[in-house]
């Protein structure tokens, strides 16, 4: 009898639990390899925009020399790819419900590949602009359709830390552009641009090599009644087979499939489920709906019109503006300017889910607010003074990678999760498609036309200008955009609706499940007694 009394003592000790938990699929987040790998390489596609942003900030140079361009001329240069990218934005939904996702992500690297190499053997400025068009729409379908890949084809434990991985691979792409400047620039002027653009179709190419590798999405199959394939899909990317059997319910829901039917393959309607969503959007959207747009829509045209792109793409001009003067010397400094971006990418990531979206948000502009007026002190400083400071140079250039890093922290990663998360399931991606559309518009237009701003108000003008646009953003954030982390959808919709007053909300949400925690508790107890 003396040998059996630890077990029963186990069970009344709670040992028992202790199994069930261990199959418990909130026990297990983040672990399920086959997902992240996927998101990983639908992610990497994001690497085509940033390589394409950096390697434009030095190809720059030596394009305007070699084909003797007006400060006019390289804006547009710069900043059309924004432009254009929305119609490979526009276009990607379509073409992924006709092909599928898995080939859309192909697609898009096959079409930047192409734009790639008619940029790198361009013989002139109008050979070279169809060389960006090209690669621009390349560029759009790849932003497009790598997180609603993601979205699909992740399990709920590890969405929001999947969802900001575009953003670390913009980086990523951003600072190996700017590596390329670097090691280009010892070649002939007009050799060392061609090699650095028509580079760029080299990552293209393992990439749509990684992609097929990829299962397709499992609601894309569903969509096309391949049960059978989409249940594969499911089982392996879910944290449980229970998770996966409701992720294939709650599909099958979507796309009109009766619960009921299980065959591997089934008919399906080829009928529209998105009617009525642009009027329960913009026509006739309810308090919680304009809410969220507002946030959405918001936070993606703060994020731009701050002045990211400007430092990005024109960090070299800053930097001679500043007092460097050898062009190896600004591509150096630019490459400082990757190297941080990427780095405060990263340690964002493991945050977000840690700290929330708020403080890292407010945190980030903040900083982001100091560094630009302090970088506009900096470069007035030097405008205004006869001969080279070091101390403002490298003032300057600290002023920047202070710059980068708190964007990089906060508001550059969070616009994207935060985005993605609010908007109701019906209205995602055609709410998601309008901050993408806002996100991009306003980077062209500060893209396209940050020289002649410099010209007009100084450079160390427009960085005050964009202090001010970011001040405003911080109120904006401060007053309208509530905490979202660990909330659930129908929290959301409720969280949003009162505008100003989203706190009272939040503050009787929380009494609200306190309330009900205390109930099942009581219920609990009289249960067992």
């Amino acid at each position: 009898m003396g040998t059996r009394k630890p077990a029963e003592n186990d069970v009344f000790s709670g040992q028992t639990p202790k199994v069930i938990a261990d199959f418990d699929p909130p026990k297990k987040p983040k672990r399920n390899k086959y997902a992240l790998a996927c998101s990983f390489l639908a992610s990497m596609t994001s690497v085509l925009l940033g390589y394409d942003i950096g390697v434009m900030s030095g190809a720059a140079i030596y394009i305007k020399r070699d084909f003797k361009l007006s400060d006019v001329k390289v804006e547009i240069l710069v900043g059309i790819l924004n432009l254009y990218s929305l119609l490979g934005s526009a276009a990607a939904g379509r073409t992924s419900d006709w092909i599928g996702r898995r080939l859309t992500i192909v697609f898009a690297s096959a079409i930047f590949f192409a734009g790639a190499l008619l940029m790198g053997f361009s013989t002139n400025y109008a050979f070279l602009m169809v060389g960006r068009f090209v690669a621009g729409v390349g560029v759009g379908y790849a932003l497009m359709i790598a997180p609603v890949y993601t979205a699909e084809v992740s399990p709920a434990s590890s969405r929001g830390f999947l969802t900001s991985f575009p953003e670390v691979f913009i980086n990523a792409g951003i600072l190996l552009g700017y590596v390329s400047n670097y090691g280009f620039s010892k070649l002939p002027p007009h050799l060392g641009w061609r090699f650095m653009l028509g580079i760029g179709a080299v990552p293209s190419v393992f990439l749509a090599l990684g992609v097929l590798a990829m299962p397709e999405s499992p609601r894309w199959l569903v969509m096309q009644g391949r049960l059978g394939e989409a249940k594969g899909v499911l089982d392996k990317t879910s944290d449980s087979l229970e998770e996966a059997q409701l992720r294939l319910s709650d599909i099958k829901e979507a796309a009109g499939i009766p619960e009921h039917c299980n065959d591997d393959v089934v008919a399906v309607s080829k009928k529209s489920h998105g009617e009525g969503v642009w009027r329960d959007l913009l026509v006739h959207p309810t308090p919680s709906v304009l809410h969220i747009l507002l946030a959405g829509a918001g936070i993606h045209f703060f994020q731009q019109s701050s002045g990211i792109d400007a430092v990005v793409l024109y960090s070299p001009r800053i930097f001679e503006k500043a007092g460097i003067t050898k062009d190896t010397d600004k591509l150096l400094a630019t490459m400082a300017v990757g190297f941080t971006k990427t780095l405060f990418i990263l340690v964002a990531t493991f945050f977000l889910d840690k700290v929330g979206r708020r403080p890292l948000l407010l945190s980030s502009v903040a900083g982001m607010i100091g560094s630009l007026a302090l970088l506009g002190v900096g470069l007035t400083i030097v405008d205004h003074s006869e001969h080279k400071m070091v101390w403002a140079v490298a003032w300057c250039l600290i002023m920047v990678l202070a710059y980068v890093s708190f964007f990089s922290i906060g508001l550059g990663p969070i616009t994207w999760v935060y985005s993605s998360e609010i908007f109701p399931l019906r209205l995602r991606a055609q709410g998601c498609s309008i901050g993408v559309a806002a996100n991009r518009v306003t980077s062209g237009v500060i893209s396209m036309t940050f020289l002649s701003l410099s010209k007009a108000i100084t450079t160390g003008g427009a960085f005050f200008l964009f202090a001010g646009i970011a001040s405003v953003a911080f109120a904006f954030f401060y007053t309208l955009l509530p905490e979202t982390r660990g909330r659930t959808l129908e929290e959301m919709e409720e969280l949003f609706g009162t505008f100003f007053q989203w706190r009272t909300k939040m503050r009787e949400l929380e009494k609200q499940k306190t309330g009900q925690q205390l109930q099942m508790g009581t219920t609990a107890t009289v249960a067992k007694n």
